[in-house]
């Protein structure tokens, strides 16, 4: 079995390897998929992400959040190399944060969320995701699970980023869901 780190690079060159044209309908085809998902679950508060490099964007999904009442919230790297969600406006400007990622200020208050739409870099059918390697997901998601708090996790990908088989570890979050432009993928089927 290949390790996560191969895997990793094999799906990173799949994404990359996608044109940003196709990566713009992709994304709203995502978004699409998501709606009804947004719609049964309800959540007040969103966590997403602002695409970086190829990543699958989750900007739609912040104007569909918006539209059923939710606010939206945003990661930002902590102490400790967790995650905490900072609250964003679609209007407000974000500043630079860790690896190359853009985030609401300081100032912006926190919150915990209802719902997660989480990066991907590769997933298989499993549940099972690939992210960049330093775990601040997993972390961030094991604290909150310890505070009794349990948002659904959507993992939104390309289909290019699919894999066989990752191999999974105890403290890696499976996800609850993975959404590509084909559609909803859903571990426990």
């Amino acid at each position: 079995m290949a390790s996560k780190s191969e895997l990793r690079d094999q799906a990173l060159r799949r994404r990359d390897a996608t044109d940003p044209a196709f990566r713009t309908r992709a994304s709203a085809a995502i978004a699409a998929h998501v709606a009804p998902l947004l719609a049964a679950l309800a959540p007040r508060d969103v966590a997403a992400y602002v695409a970086m490099r190829s990543e699958a964007d989750p900007r739609p999904i912040f104007e569909l959040a918006y539209g059923i009442g939710a606010t939206v919230a945003l990661p930002v790297i902590a102490p400790g190399a967790s995650l905490v969600f900072r609250h964003y406006e679609g209007d407000h400007a974000l500043v630079p944060g860790g690896f190359g990622t853009m985030v609401p200020a300081e100032d912006a208050p926190l919150l915990d969320p209802d719902l997660i739409i989480v990066p991907v870099v590769g997933f298989d059918r499993a549940g099972t995701r690939l992210g960049y390697g330093k775990g601040h997901y997993d972390r961030t998601i094991a604290a909150l699970r310890a505070r009794g708090r349990r948002p659904p996790l959507i993992g939104i990908a390309f289909a290019v980023q699919e894999v066989d088989t990752i191999p999974h570890e105890p403290h890696d979050a499976r996800l609850d869901l993975i959404v590509t432009e084909n559609g909803i993928l859903d571990p426990l089927a």
